[in-house]
Parts: structure tokens; C-alpha cells; sequence
């Protein structure tokens, strides 16, 4: 699954920043993180959301999730859920960009149309969940400023990079990130989201990891807890394919609209 990682992929080159008092190594990671996820194509998943209140009461959503790999650009990635009978047609779309907002749509199929996601509103929940529209998109180093911090040990006896991320996007809904990667895969095992007053606002684990085509890592697990409202949004991919049949075609508002 690429969501943000996938969720979780440009006409005109930004070079991205290092800040200054880590020598630029935070950047280097960045870079060397994406160009070992780069070359993939295409894949396909079907997916489970469960979502979770204060209260812990659950409710679940089925979904498929397809990516096409951008040369020079983001990845495309169109989400179409299935499950609840409230929800089944609903589909999103999004373009991301290294130089640029990225560019997203949702189909409502009980309005018939498309509506377009703004670059101010992207700070918002996606689909109800503890995901905001903004963690939808792939991992592009331009998008960011970079700062080493410090190794340590982490999840399941590794040791990971810790890295601070800060968002160059005046509309993010963040001031930073900081992202744990484990050193030999460079995997990105747990994020802290820190809102615009600079509070922790989530967390994102990822675990039960597999790789693919002996090379890219996917994780099976991703768990988003909200430290402020109490809420966790659960996403467990199944059936993760590569090499599938897409091509820009299916990535269009037109296609959106037909998605099923």
C-alpha cells in the first residue's frame, strides 16, 4: 500500500532545504528514503478502515486503494469505498505534487458530482477518519525541511533515524513531524503530528510490514491515534498487487466518477 508512504507519490524543480545544524544528513535520509521506493509502477490493494470513538466503539469500512507511480512528479491514487451501503461509491482522488499543493477530488455519488478538495481545507478529516486529507498523498522530500536528531532503539529491537519533517505549505495543518526510520530499510515505523500551536496532535504506527518484488516495503497495519479528542482510525491492507494493468487513464475526474 502507498498511502502517505502511502497513505498511505513537476514541471518546475524545487530543490528541497536542509536546516542548517544537521549538516544537511536529515535531507540526505529523506532523499535516500524515496529513491529506494521509486520504480514500482503500479499497484492495487483492498483495504479495511476501522474506526474507532472516545468511547472505543468501532465501525468498519471496506475500500481498494490504486497508485500509479509519477516520474518527476507525485504519485496518483484513487481510493473507492465499497462498504457501508452509506459510503459504497465514494471515491477520491489525489495527484500529488513535489512543487506544488497537491490536487484532490471527492466523488459524493448521492450528489452526482465532483467536489474539489481546497489547499486551505486539506488539514481536514478524510472520511471521518483521524487521516486528514493532507497524509493522503506519497512521500515527497520537496514538500519539506529536514533535521536530524538522533538514532535510538525502536520497534522490534531495531534502531531508527529520528527526523524532524517541517512542512513548507502554508496551508498544512502541522508545524512538524518527527518520524522514526529504521536504519537498515529505512522504513517509517512511527510519525508524531504536531498541530499549529505546536502540540502533539497524532500518532501513526506501522507495523507487519512485507516487501515486494524483493525490494519495496508495505505495511500491512497503519494505526492513527488523536491525542486530543481520544479517536484511532485503523487501516489493514489486504491482496496487495504490483504490475496491475492501470495507466493515467484511470486517474481522471471522468474515471472518478465511474469508479465502482
Amino acid at each position: 500500500m502507498k498511502l502517505i508512504t502511502t497513505l498511505f507519490s513537476a514541471l518546475i524543480f524545487v530543490a528541497p532545504v536542509a536546516m542548517a545544524d544537521d549538516g544537511g544528513r536529515g535531507l540526505e535520509i529523506a532523499k535516500d528514503r524515496k529513491a529506494r521506493d521509486t520504480g514500482w509502477g503500479t499497484s492495487e490493494a483492498e483495504m479495511t478502515m476501522i474506526l474507532r470513538n472516545s468511547q472505543g466503539e468501532e465501525s468498519q469500512r471496506k475500500m481498494r486503494l490504486k497508485n500509479l507511480e509519477v516520474l518527476d512528479d507525485g504519485d496518483k491514487g484513487l481510493t473507492i469505498f465499497d462498504e457501508p451501503k452509506d459510503v459504497s461509491g465514494t471515491a477520491f482522488l489525489s495527484f500529488s505534487h513535489i512543487d506544488k499543493p497537491d490536487d484532490q477530488w471527492l466523488y459524493l455519488p448521492a450528489l452526482k458530482r465532483v467536489k474539489r478538495i481546497s489547499s486551505r481545507n486539506k488539514s481536514g478529516p478524510f472520511m471521518g477518519s483521524e487521516f486528514a486529507y493532507e497524509d493522503m498523498g506519497s512521500f515527497e522530500p520537496e514538500k519539506y525541511e529536514f533535521t536530524y536528531l538522533r538514532d535510538e532503539p525502536c520497534a522490534e529491537s531495531m534502531t531508527c533515524h529520528v527526523i524532524e519533517s517541517d512542512p513548507t505549505d502554508k496551508f498544512s495543518g502541522y508545524t512538524r513531524q518527527i518520524t522514526w526510520l529504521d536504519t537498515e530499510h529505512l522504513r517509517p515505523v512511527k510519525t508524531e503530528y504536531y498541530d499549529r500551536k505546536n502540540t502533539l496532535l497524532k500518532t501513526l504506527t506501522m507495523s507487519e510490514w512485507k516487501v515486494y518484488k524483493e525490494q519495496y516495503w508495505r505495511a500491512d497495519r497503519l494505526e492513527m491515534k488523536n491525542h486530543q479528542n481520544g479517536k484511532s482510525t485503523t487501516l489493514l491492507s489486504h491482496n496487495i498487487t504490483f504490475d496491475t494493468e492501470l495507466t493515467d487513464a484511470d486517474f481522471s475526474q471522468a474515471a472518478l466518477k465511474r469508479a465502482r
